[in-house]
Order: structure tokens, then sequence, then C-alpha cells
């Protein structure tokens, strides 16, 4: 363990991060009524400590941010909307509600409101399509093995349950076909299009999709769930002059606590002067519960870190450590989609017999991704052809450009490491190969030998001690 003399240098060169250090947390209450609760946190904590996590969706969110978290305002019951409680007692949660409003409207110019209630991207995805759509009304987004997400209209998903889905897809260089979207809204005539992504590298173009909705007289939906951080800086267009209605997860690149916001745009209210109520109403009564009034506070004290020159910088630093994973992984003969990212986030091609086995042998090494699909994949979600990372929690590290390099040679390492590997033809062959697999990671003394080497760089940026 270095020094603290060491960090402190440390963190005069990296003085752009916001600081997470604040305080240690050490849990000591915790530590002596539940023991066994309070030695898996502590586990927890170490490894992600000593491992690099560049799995997409997950970041670190701020000792001020977590301290909100543990508040007793999670002992509040709260149903209803400020000064429209049905219990009493609300008058700081109101406060406290209101003051996440007022937050999000100054970090996301053009949002006319705001509904800071849903627990998460899910919910307050089936709460939009529930207060736009009547049963079987048809929507129109990407494809779930084109970059998109379950609640956008997947078979296994209860969105597709409810409403008809249709999807479009990539054009063969793995960019979004504005002229299949265009003919699939003429011909369907959609109540709303989504636009959003989360396997999807470059910038979105709201712009060219207002125009389609537009002609079509569709709603236009835009989940920014991966990309919000970056548009709050400035990195990424904003979809709210384009879009009638946003909604983001809270815990993506804004580093906030688990939840989501779903905010009516100026465009959305000229569209239709009742679509807040609509909204509101959706997320409650119709699909939630009372609100979880610390996770509030909790997102309201991360817009405040939002707002703060430190956070442009840093979302800076995440694209740029991308753009050079990206790459430096091309270098190595990966194959990125679409050849580059405009965001944080980096999709590769890696051979149909690859992605899963790729996945396992860097979890070992303590890099922690995911196995994905690729547009137009021979495979499927369960033995894919691709692997999807980002770099979020690496730049709130501290790391930079020449950490993405590093890494980028750890992982062509290991490709080759594992190249003989190739998913077999059959359901039983595949079971008997991963279990080979499995063996062959085990004890391979070349990826103890690159954990001992991820663990080294990891002490170098610690995250909260």
């Amino acid at each position: 363990m270095r020094k603290i003399k060491d960090y402190e240098i440390l963190k005069k060169k990296n003085k752009f991060i916001l600081n997470l250090t604040k305080k240690p947390m050490n849990f000591e209450n915790l530590k002596k009524t539940d023991k066994t609760a309070y030695d898996l946190i502590m586990a927890e904590m170490n490894r992600q400590e000593t491992s690099l996590d560049i799995i997409p969706s997950e970041c670190l969110a701020s000792v001020s941010v977590i301290e909100a978290l543990w508040s007793p305002l999670t002992n509040k019951y709260s149903e209803w909307y400020a000064k429209k409680r049905y219990y009493w007692g609300n008058e700081i949660i109101d406060q406290v509600e209101t003051l996440a409003i007022e937050r999000a409207k100054a970090a996301f110019p053009w949002v006319a409101h705001v509904n800071v209630q849903p627990y998460s991207g899910s919910p307050a995805n089936m709460a939009i399509y529930n207060a736009l759509c009547d049963a079987w009304d048809t929507i129109l987004g990407l494809a779930l093995s084109q970059g998109w997400h379950l609640t956008h209209w997947h078979k296994v998903s209860a969105t597709s349950k409810f409403f008809n889905a249709v999807q479009y897809g990539l054009n063969s260089d793995w960019f979004i076909d504005l002229d299949e979207v265009e003919r699939l809204a003429i011909e369907h005539k959609p109540k709303v299009i989504v636009v959003g992504f989360t396997a999807y590298s470059r910038e979105f173009p709201f712009k060219e999709f207002s125009k389609i909705a537009k002609k079509v007289g569709a709603y236009l939906m835009a989940d920014i769930s991966h990309i919000s951080g970056l548009v709050i800086s400035g990195i990424h267009t904003s979809p709210a002059p384009f879009c009638d209605v946003i909604m983001t997860t809270t815990h993506k690149t804004l580093k906030w606590p688990r939840g989501a916001m779903i905010m009516v745009t100026e465009k959305g209210l000229e569209k239709d002067k009742d679509l807040w109520k609509k909204i509101d109403k959706s997320v409650f009564p119709w699909l939630q519960g009372w609100p979880h009034n610390h996770q509030t506070l909790a997102i309201a004290v991360a817009l405040w870190e939002a707002v703060l020159p430190k956070f442009k910088e840093l979302n800076r630093q995440i694209v740029d450590n991308a753009k050079k994973l990206a790459k430096e992984l091309s270098n190595y003969w990966f194959d990125v989609a679409t050849g580059w990212t405009d965001n944080h986030l980096v999709l590769a091609w890696v051979g149909k017999w690859r992605g899963g086995f790729m996945q396992d042998a860097l979890d070992k090494a303590w890099i922690t991704l995911n196995k994905n699909t690729v547009p137009n994949d021979e495979w499927t979600a369960f033995y894919p052809s691709g692997i999807r990372m980002w770099t979020p929690i690496m730049s709130h590290r501290w790391m930079k450009e020449e950490q993405a390099i590093k890494l980028a040679s750890w992982m062509n390492e290991i490709k080759d490491l594992i190249s003989e590997f190739k998913y077999q033809e059959t359901k039983e062959k595949r079971i008997a190969q991963k279990k080979e697999f499995r063996e062959f990671i085990k004890d391979n003394e070349t990826l103890k030998r690159i954990r001992l080497e991820v663990k080294e760089m990891c002490e170098m940026f610690p995250i909260y001690k």
C-alpha cells in the first residue's frame, strides 16, 4: 500500500477529478451490530479497489451521494408529489423533491418538467410508454441485437406484451440506418419513436430523428441513460431541443445513486400541454408506490456536483480515454464497431468464437466487462461474438490515456492466450467445452501475472481509501 504523501501528490496531479476520497467509510456501527453484513461490504469494497471495472452501466458514486443514501429520509412515506401528499409530515421531503427538480432543470436546458421518482430505468421507460400509448399502439425502436435495451421491445420484456414493437437497425457500417427508420415510420405510423442505446458508440442523431417523428406525427422519446453525464457537460448533443420526452437513469455517466428521471421538454409541452400530467400520473399511482426519498436527496446532491466545472473536465477525460482505448484495440486487430467512438463506450467484435471466452478470461485477470452481441451477430446473447466496455470508472479513478494503453495491451495478450477456443456447434459440446475452458484459465500463469499487474495499477488509483 502506498504512503499517504504519495497519494497527496497524485491528487494534486489529477486535480480535475471530483474528490471521491473525502473521508473513509468505516461502517463502524454496522460492524458492531451485524458483522456478517459488514464483512460483505468490506469484501465488495476490496473487489472494487483492486479490480479494473470497465463494464458499461456501472460507475462510482461520490462519498457525498453515498452519505445522502444513508440518510433517515428513507423512513418517510411520501406518496404523490410535493404539496399533494397522501401523508402528513412531508414538509422537508417536499423541499428535497423540489430541490432535485429545480437542479435537474438547471442541468438540462429546454426541460420544462421533471419527475424524479422513478425507481430505475426499466420502470421509467414503462411509465413513459404507458403515458403516451394505449394498448397495442406501435412503438419504433432500435433492435436489441443492434445495441438497444430489453425495455425497448424485446420479447422477454413486458413492453412487448402490451405494445406493438417495430424495430430499426444499423447499416453495414454499424451506423444507425436513418433511411430504414424513415421507411418504417412512414409504413407503421408509430405513436412513439425511441432513440437511445446501450451498445452504440457514436453520437445519436437527435435532429434527424426529430424530422422523421414530425413527418409521421409521433412522439420522440430519448433514452439517454448512458450519455446523460456527457450531455450535461456539453460533450454530447442534448436531445432536449429535439425530443418530447427524455428518460435517463442516474447511475451511469452521471455517477449518481441508482434511480431515474423523466423529463418533459418545452417542445413536448408544445405538442401536448398535458404531457407532464400524463407522465406524473403514469409514475404514480399507475405504476409505482411511495418514492424513495433518500434516493431523491442523493440525486439532488449529485445534480449539484454535475454542474461544477470539474464534472465537465471529468467527462472530457472519459471520452478521451475511450477514444484511446478504441484506437489501441484497433491497432491490435480488434474489430471496433464503426471503427471509432464518440462517447464513453467501445464495442468490439472478437470473432464468432470468442465473446464469452474473452469475458471469462478477463475476469480471471480482474478486468471486468461483458460479452455482447454485435450488429448482425451470427450467435446469440448467451454466446455472442463481441465484448462491450467503457471508461467512466477508470476516469473517476484518475486514470488517463496511459492506463487505457496498458489495458488494451492486457486485452490483446489475453485474446492471443485463448485463441484456440471457439464455440462448438451443439449445446452438449459447448457445455463440455466450457468446463475445459474453466480448467484452462483456473491457474493460468499468464492470467495470474496480469491480475497482479492490474491490482498494482488499481492501488495507484484508489477509489475510497
